[in-house]
């Protein structure tokens, strides 16, 4: 057994191997070293090379994390957590291989307090499953990252998504953790109080920190109630700028939106593809409005203004529910809608985010970057948040694509943090980002570092993620 801290990771051969026969005593059918299920869960969804575990295990509590986590340590064996494999930044992937504790079957909803607007759910509860659940409470859970997320996974990556202009991210909405530490414990970061000014706050230590620290087992979450009113639309604007501009005025001038997403002209050309809309090819903002009758016609009335002082044009408003879930299904489906534009490509995603008043200057320029290399490209945004995502469609069998879209994405990054912003909004860092981390963080990096070895001194929790220079 290892004491010694060590981040220069040597893959034990015989070491995982006696893992993976004990595994299968433990579980059974509940472990596999099969390679299709190894090779889902080392997926990933960028240009990074699959790098799969060794074995699989699907666990069915907190208890069984603990279990597998306790038995890894004790062999000096990675642990990656697995949740719905929607991540973009290679998080599931194995560089020193281990073990994938895959939480999909930890799926129950374990209590709701209505009367304090807060709930708890196991790591695998997705999104949609909550909120179908709390249909008749008048309550929802308001994060909406896109995809079917697991809360695991959102509280893991600190994800937001189309409703954080308003309501936050997940390091907003996320009361208190249970989580499995590096040898086994089990621990719960906080009470379910609405405050407290007790101790570290080691729930928002471990969200964001993608499994490096622990594997969160169940969320208390932060409910809302359903707004009275719900009003959508969207306007047309003859240029990115101008569409950014509205969006800056929007929230300098305090107006509470829900939702205000940006579509370049090559993501509404791939959304009527795909789709099948008859939208106008321009650059476009998609909004939502919540709150009462009043509130959200005030808000409708105040948009519409600064879309005309911006040069935007066809501000239309939508209150029917049918009309609002075809839009944002539209949204929603953006990357696959992508593809259309280039049968065949691969999508290669990324993020950056920035000051709101930056946001103009970032878009523009990221725009003219693809342009200037013939890049075959959709932009979208949470731009409230001055979080913009860039989908590159590639050839994936030009290595010459690939090292100019790495080029790229790289001065993304730096433009990025050069306007005070940081190179993801919401992607997360994985492997992906970990080159940027020094320059985003300087001096404030070895502290993280500090942190990492401290809690996981053997480095066993998804190795090889974040934190550049630990193996």
């Amino acid at each position: 057994m290892v004491t010694e801290p060590h981040f220069s990771r040597v893959r034990d051969d015989a070491a995982t191997a006696a893992v993976c026969d004990l595994l299968k005593q433990r579980f059974d059918d509940r472990f596999t070293t099969g390679a299709s299920f190894r090779e889902q869960h080392g997926h990933t969804t960028t240009n990074l090379k699959n790098q799969m575990p060794d074995g699989v295990v699907f666990v069915k509590n907190t208890q069984e994390v603990s279990d597998v986590v306790t038995l890894c340590n004790e062999h000096d064996v990675p642990v990656i957590a697995f949740g719905t494999g929607s991540s973009l930044e290679g998080h599931l992937n194995a560089p020193f291989g281990g073990i994938s504790i895959d939480l999909s079957q930890m799926n129950a909803v374990v209590e709701v307090h209505p009367e304090d607007l807060n709930c708890t759910v196991e790591a695998g509860v997705t999104r949609k499953q909550l909120n179908d659940y709390l249909r008749d409470t008048g309550l929802f859970f308001p994060i909406d990252p896109g995809a079917d997320a697991s809360f695991g996974g959102m509280a893991a990556t600190r994800a937001s998504g189309t409703n954080a202009v308003r309501y936050g991210t997940m390091k907003d909405n996320v009361v208190s953790l249970k989580a499995v530490m590096p040898d086994g414990k089990i621990i719960t970061t906080a009470s379910r109080a609405k405050k407290s000014s007790a101790g570290y706050d080691l729930t928002r230590l471990l969200v964001g920190s993608e499994g490096t620290l622990g594997i969160i087992t169940e969320v208390t979450l932060k409910l809302s109630g359903i707004p009275q009113a719900i009003a959508g639309g969207m306007c047309g604007f003859p240029d990115l700028e101008s569409a950014c501009n509205a969006t800056i005025m929007t929230i300098q001038c305090g107006i509470p939106i829900a939702r205000i997403e940006l579509l370049d002209v090559m993501q509404i050309r791939a959304c009527n593809l795909y789709s099948k809309l008859d939208l106008v090819e321009r650059p476009t903002l998609l909004v939502e409005f919540h709150g009462t009758e009043t509130g959200v016609a005030e808000q409708i009335e105040l948009f519409g203004e600064i879309v005309a002082d911006c040069g935007g044009s066809d501000f239309q408003s939508a209150s029917r529910a049918e009309d609002r879930t075809k839009l944002w299904t539209a949204r929603h489906d953006a990357y696959w809608a992508s593809h259309e534009l280039r049968p065949g490509a691969k999508g290669i995603s990324t993020d950056a985010c920035v000051p709101i008043s930056r946001l103009a200057e970032c878009v523009t320029q990221t725009q003219q970057d693809l342009e200037d290399n013939g890049f075959v490209a959709t932009t979208v945004g949470h731009v409230g948040d001055g979080n913009f995502h860039v989908l590159l469609l590639l050839d994936p069998e030009s290595p010459a694509e690939q090292e100019k879209a790495d080029a790229f994405l790289s001065r993304l990054a730096h433009r990025a943090i050069s306007m005070g912003g940081t190179c993801t909004g919401e992607h997360g860092v994985g492997q992906g980002k970990m080159k940027y981390m020094l320059e985003e963080f300087g001096p404030a990096l070895a502290y993280m570092v500090a942190i990492k070895k401290a809690i996981d001194p053997k480095n066993i929790m998804n190795p090889g993620k974040m934190l550049p220079n630990l193996g």
